[in-house]
């Protein structure tokens, strides 16, 4: 049996979550509590020693420790629906936009939240080594979430999907950079119809928890 190790209220598990809900993936999931820390604990050190969520146990016992891994098994070993594209140049297409959604939009509120909240003081980069804040980042974090809105809003006038014509791991990751931005107050406005139209849509689909 596969087993996610998940969170919850996280980001970057969330992205597991839908990917194997879209594919119909049987699964047992196990919570790692990251409000208490239990992912710097020994316990799941021994899981993952990244420190970090999600970690998927796939069939075979291998333990494999980030999203690009993850999504690369699950689309190998589960090839229906597609969600990195059947041709060469779907594939192309998605990986480009799966990039810029994580690049342009996910770190973008990660730099935000992790250099600007009280919370995660000390805590600027996930994993198991601390990093302190650095103030102008958060800011720069926050320019960069609006620049993203923008961009996607724009790029979304008359598509259904971000990428090559279909539902992809590029709307996945999409979805849940526009999500997160909630947590340093940025939400997409008027001034993104499109946006705002595609985010429904996706909501719609059901697998988006």
């Amino acid at each position: 049996m596969i087993t996610l190790y998940d969170c919850a209220t996280a980001p970057s598990p969330r992205r597991a979550r839908i990917l194997l809900a879209e594919k119909r993936v049987p699964h047992e999931t196990v919570q790692v509590d990251l409000r208490h820390g239990e992912q710097m604990g020994e316990a799941y050190r021994r899981i993952n020693p990244h420190c970090t969520v999600p970690a998927l146990r796939v069939e075979e016992g291998v333990v494999l420790t980030d999203n690009a891994a993850i999504a690369a098994y699950l689309e190998a070993r589960f090839p229906e629906p597609p969600l990195l594209g059947r041709t060469p140049l779907d594939k192309a297409e998605i990986a480009s936009w799966q990039w810029r959604a994580e690049f342009d939009g996910l770190l973008a509120v990660a730099e935000a939240f992790r250099n600007g909240s009280p919370a995660m003081a000390n805590r600027a980069l996930s994993g198991p080594v601390d990093h302190a804040q650095i103030p102008e980042l958060a800011r720069r974090g926050l320019a960069r979430v609006q620049l993203f809105f923008t961009m996607l809003d724009a790029h979304l006038d008359g598509r259904e999907f971000i990428a090559a014509g279909q539902f992809s791991i590029a709307d996945i990751t999409a979805v849940v950079a526009v999500d997160f931005a909630r947590i340093v107050k940025a939400r997409p406005g008027d001034e993104h119809p499109h946006l705002r139209r595609w985010r429904e849509a996706m909501e719609a689909r059901g697998t988006m928890a």
